[in-house]
This record gives C-alpha cells, sequence and structure tokens, in this order.
C-alpha cells in the first residue's frame, strides 16, 4: 500500500507541475476537469450523481467555469461592462451573483415538479456541492493569476499536503492525546500542532528561498516570515477541511470517495485540504503582498 500510495504521489506531482507551471487555460482546464471528478463523488454520495438536480449542477459547474475563463483568464476588469448585448451592462460580480440565483431556481424547480423523488437534502447538497468543490478548488487557478501567483500558488500545496505530512510523522512519534476521537482517532493534538508548525517552517524556508527572485515590499515581517504566518493559518484550515471530509464519509458510511487515485481514494479524498487552504491562501496572500 505504501508503495502505491508512494507511486501515486509522485505521478500527482508531475501532473501538478505539469499544469501550475504554464498557468493559463492549461490549469484553468484541468481543474475543471478535476473539480467535475470531484463533484461528481460527491453527488455519489447523496445519490444524484445521475438524477437531474446533478445534472443541473454539472451544468453550473460548466458554466462558472467558463465565467473564470471570460472575467479571470481573458483579464476582464470587475468594473467592466461584461460585454454583450444579452447581458447589458452587468460587472464580473452581477453576472456571478445572477448565475447562482438561476442555479438555485432551477434547483427549486426539479424539487417540486418532482416532488417527492428528491429529498430536501438532496436538493441542499447539490447546491453546496457546487461551492465545496468547484469554487472552491477554482482559487488555485485564482491564485496562479495573482501577479506573483507562479510564486503563491505552491504555497497552497505546502499548507495541505506539508501539514498533512508533517502532522502524521509528529503524531507517530509523540502522539497521546486525541484531537477527535469520534471523527479521527488516529489524529493527535500533538499532530496537529507538528502540522502548523511544519508548514509554517515550510513556507518560511520557502519564502527565504524565492526572496531572490521576487521584487516586491511585503508589509509584515519579510518574505520569509509572511509565508511562514500564512502557512500556519493554512496548515490549521487544512486540518478542518480534511475532518470535514471525513464526517462526511462517517455520516454515510462510506469509507473513500472514489478509487480514482490508487492508495489515495477519490479526488475528495486527495484534495480534500486542498479545496479549504486555496481560498484562505488567495485572500491572505492578497492581504499580505497588496
Amino acid at each position: 500500500m505504501f508503495k502505491t500510495r508512494l507511486i501515486s504521489g509522485i505521478i500527482l506531482v508531475l501532473i501538478a507541475l505539469a499544469v501550475i507551471v504554464p498557468g493559463g487555460n492549461t490549469l484553468l482546464l484541468a481543474l475543471a476537469m478535476i473539480s467535475f471528478l470531484g463533484l461528481n463523488e460527491f453527488y455519489r454520495v447523496f445519490e444524484i450523481e445521475k438524477a437531474l438536480p446533478g445534472m443541473i449542477g454539472y451544468a453550473a459547474g460548466i458554466g462558472y467555469y467558463v465565467f473564470l475563463w471570460l472575467c479571470v483568464g481573458r483579464q476582464m476588469k470587475e468594473e467592466a461592462v461584461f460585454g454583450s448585448a444579452f447581458l447589458g451592462s452587468l460587472s464580473g460580480s452581477e453576472v456571478f451573483a445572477g448565475g447562482i440565483l438561476l442555479f438555485l431556481v432551477l434547483l427549486m424547480f426539479a424539487y417540486v415538479f418532482g416532488f417527492p423523488k428528491w429529498k430536501t437534502e438532496q436538493i441542499i447538497a447539490a447546491f453546496f456541492g457546487l461551492f465545496y468543490v468547484e469554487v472552491m478548488l477554482s482559487f488555485v487557478y485564482l491564485t496562479r493569476m495573482l501577479p506573483l501567483g507562479k510564486y503563491l500558488v505552491w504555497l497552497i500545496f505546502l499548507c495541505s499536503w506539508g501539514c498533512d505530512t508533517c502532522a502524521y510523522c509528529v503524531g507517530v512519534l509523540f502522539g497521546k492525546h486525541k484531537m477527535s476521537p469520534k471523527l479521527s482517532p488516529k489524529k493527535s493534538i500533538e499532530g496537529a500542532v507538528g502540522g502548523v508548525v511544519g508548514a509554517a517552517a515550510l513556507g518560511a524556508i520557502y519564502g527565504a528561498v524565492i526572496g531572490h527572485y521576487v521584487n516586491t515590499e511585503v508589509v509584515l515581517l519579510g518574505l520569509p516570515g509572511s509565508f511562514a504566518i500564512l502557512c500556519a493559518v493554512g496548515g490549521l484550515i487544512s486540518m478542518v477541511g480534511d475532518l470535514a471530509a471525513s464526517a462526511i464519509k462517517r455520516d454515510h458510511e462510506i469509507k473513500d470517495y472514489g478509487n480514482l487515485i490508487p492508495g489515495h481514494g477519490g479526488i475528495l479524498d486527495r484534495f480534500d485540504s486542498v479545496i479549504f487552504t486555496a481560498p484562505i491562501v488567495y485572500f491572505l496572500a492578497k492581504a499580505f503582498l497588496g
């Protein structure tokens, strides 16, 4: 099992390099595919992956990534007119809000006119899944598209996967006090502290390394200090993402979301912490670096 996980992990890193380094439409398309697969795994938990609410969710996800391509990939300004006779003078944020409202209305149509075919929780899951998987994961792309994105985007993985690795090592060596015995019996408080400290250390080291290549004025503690704080916060949030995904699985008595990645499970099993970390890194990076 360890060998399988190691090989899969190496392949994942190579794929990440292949799509994140060039960024742009390559990364956007890759994330759209990953998000679609993750959303399908999430919908399977609630048995709507082939039902009308799920189909509406998939369509909304495709629409969201098209929106990103139009507004971010083509570098349209937030204040700019969206640019068509059909949409008039709507800004990007107004189009996004309108799309979300349309998505909700379509789900309500399916719920009302299909009643009692689908349960309330299935409709809620269809709506929630779009944000939990597609929107939150898209912040990997949004971070990469920042002015310093080619450096900042790697903080997402230092926070999530780095924290997870450090937490595991410290937990195995020193873990005594259970952090969440009912939800994740193997996770310890010592491991959690080690994960956050380890993520902060990785962030500081990374900041020191790339400091020679980045010409920017950092408001707080220099690039290593700022990255250390960012990674510590991101690492803490990544554990919430990991436990949230575990809670959903335990509620529905499943072991893994899928088996797409040998030794790791499904997309949501491997990216559960990244989903939560990506938005945090994006907003903290903008706050720290402007």
